[in-house]
């Protein structure tokens, strides 16, 4: 008599032959419950890595913000500088196609959808834009020449609109057309304010008595460096976390985690700073917490039935590959 063993395997060697669909479905069920789970787990090791970044690069910045200004530091073109000055660790996430600067990318849009000699047309608008934000940040004078710059450029940019089914000689579909027209403007309108606010940061003479700054910092000199430099850090580590929740998830949700750094900050004041906590606090602190729950929650329930979903369509598939 063989033993049982033998004859189970035996029997199962047997029906594998009889029916060799049964083998392929059960592999190709077991590869489709395996790889998603791999995958999931992986989404959430990047979700919770971007989420620490967000809060932890967010709080400690604002903190060590209001660490420079309580101990001897006072210009506001430093404390502003730094929020960008440590760029270059975003590089790395610029060169990836998910993370484009939003004006380039309208400017991309703008020479995809329209002909290049309506393109560079309504670049010149900038012109126009650069004039308009200087007249209220940089206390630019408006002459009889510059208003009539505006004036042009201003007609030049509404006859490329009135003239753009003429215009369109490359089988480019109106909508598509008018989404170019919008870019190019208002890429050119971003650019052109992002100028004046460069003049206007400039003309702050803040920066001249920095090193005066420096040596009356209660903290040495030293302190005084390193708060500037992890302010910029910590800065950009929020960014790559915010970046990456925009990518992963949605903007949205990024918005949500952000929202969620705001009454953890507070909480931290109290023990490095000794804020007073009052019951207005708590209850704001209450209700972001809650509301960020609440979105977690249903995310939650969004992605069971997406689950279900997936399990439902697996199984279908299972059953007509056993079938056939």
């Amino acid at each position: 008599m063989e033993p049982p063993q033998e004859i189970e395997l035996r029997t199962t060697a047997d029906d594998k032959q009889a029916d060799p669909h049964r083998d392929a479905s059960e592999n190709s069920a077991g590869r489709q419950m395996g790889l998603p789970k791999l995958v999931e787990y992986k989404w959430w090791i990047r979700i919770t890595i971007y989420t620490l970044f967000l809060l932890t690069g967010q709080s400690a910045a604002t903190l060590l913000g209001r660490l420079y200004y309580d101990k001897g530091g006072n210009s506001k073109w430093m404390a502003t500088f730094v929020q960008s000055a440590g760029f270059p660790i975003l590089l790395p996430s610029y060169s990836s196609s998910h993370h484009q600067p939003t004006d380039n990318m309208m400017y991309s849009y703008g020479l995809l959808y329209l002909p290049v000699s309506t393109y560079s047309l309504l670049c010149g608008t900038q012109l126009a834009f650069n004039a308009l934000f200087s007249f209220f940040l940089n206390s630019q004078k408006f002459t009889p020449f510059i208003l009539n710059s505006l004036v042009l450029l201003t007609i030049s940019a509404s006859l490329l609109a009135v003239n753009a089914d003429s215009e369109n000689t490359t089988k480019i579909s109106k909508g598509k057309y008018v989404i170019g027209f919008l870019c190019t403007v208002g890429a050119s309108a971003t650019y052109s304010l992002y100028l004046s606010l460069v003049q206007l940061s400039s003309k702050s003479g803040e920066w001249k008595s920095l090193k005066k700054e420096m040596n009356d910092f209660t903290q040495g000199k030293v302190s005084y460096t390193m708060t500037l430099l992890w302010t910029a850090i910590t800065w950009q580590i929020s960014s790559v976390g915010m970046l990456g929740l925009i990518f992963e998830v949605s903007s949205l949700f990024s918005n949500v985690i952000s929202t969620l750094a705001l009454p953890v900050v507070p909480i931290l004041a109290v023990m490095f700073f000794h804020d007073k906590v009052n019951g207005v606090k708590v209850v704001a602190l209450v209700l972001a917490v809650w509301g960020f729950v609440s979105y977690i929650y249903q995310h939650y329930l969004d992605d069971r039935k997406c689950k279900a979903a997936e399990e439902k369509a697996s199984s279908n598939e299972i059953s007509e590959v056993q079938v056939c």
